[in-house]
């Protein structure tokens, strides 16, 4: 099992940089990328014996096809049915907020007001926000940015009239503008979890040793512990 977990000796995992919750960026004063899937990557390579090596992309879409291509063993992504077809899931870890932000001006209140004909939604390229909305949006037309973090950027080019994305990443990123406000409430929950390759002769044994690995590491504290070390807000360890 552990041959095919590892195949080249090393677990090569794949980090999101285009999720704050998950990992932190990566900058000239931050060389390595710090976050919860960092900890989590070490305790499980520190568990398994392996050495770990962290390659960070700027999607969770970049992340699947690298994995697709045998690039990468472990990923940390959200659970999705599309996804799911390539993907292994383990139990999720941790539950985060898919959230909508407009113009201070716009008439746009709620919700119920998002998915109308003639309206524009901003979101990430193959993020779990764009898979979830394609499969519920109706009425309104999806507008696809390179990735999370260009949404608001595009927003603010006047792409679109709503914006779509991680609470936290839309409100981090509304910092930089003036008159921007976030629609209450949220408009999916998203379960993120560990990925494997269904294309590893044993992956199922390998998610099963994982699912073991994240189990305890909820119970015992260890990823709340990890949010609080990195002052995650507005998420919560999944049930």
């Amino acid at each position: 099992m552990m041959q095919s977990f590892a195949p080249t000796g090393t677990l090569r995992v794949g980090i999101n940089l285009g999720n704050p919750v998950l990992a932190g960026s990566i900058d000239q004063s931050e060389p390595q990328p710090k976050g919860v899937t960092i900890d989590i990557a070490k305790e499980i390579g520190r568990r398994s014996d392996l050495p770990v090596e962290l390659i960070s992309f700027k999607s969770a879409g970049a992340i699947v096809e690298a994995l697709k291509a045998n690039q990468l063993d472990l990923i940390f992504v959200a659970i999705d049915p599309v996804r799911g077809a390539d993907i292994s899931y383990t139990p999720a870890y941790i539950q985060i907020e898919g959230a909508y932000m407009v113009k201070a001006t716009s008439p746009i209140k709620s919700h119920d007001e998002v998915d109308v004909a003639g309206n524009e939604i901003v979101v990430g390229k193959a993020s779990a926000y764009d898979l979830y909305l394609t499969r519920e949006i109706q009425k309104a037309t999806l507008l696809r940015s390179t990735n999370s973090q260009s949404v608001v950027d595009d927003f603010m080019s006047g792409k679109g009239n709503v914006a779509a994305g991680v609470k936290q990443q839309l409100e981090a990123d509304a910092k930089r503008y003036n008159n921007l406000r976030m629609l209450p409430g949220r408009f999916m929950v998203i379960h993120q979890a560990i990925g494997v390759p269904k294309s590893r002769a044993e992956f199922e044994k390998i998610t099963l040793y994982l699912s073991g690995i994240v189990e305890e590491l909820k119970t015992s504290g260890f990823i709340a512990n990890s949010m609080k070390k990195h002052g995650i807000e507005g998420a919560k360890v999944a049930e």
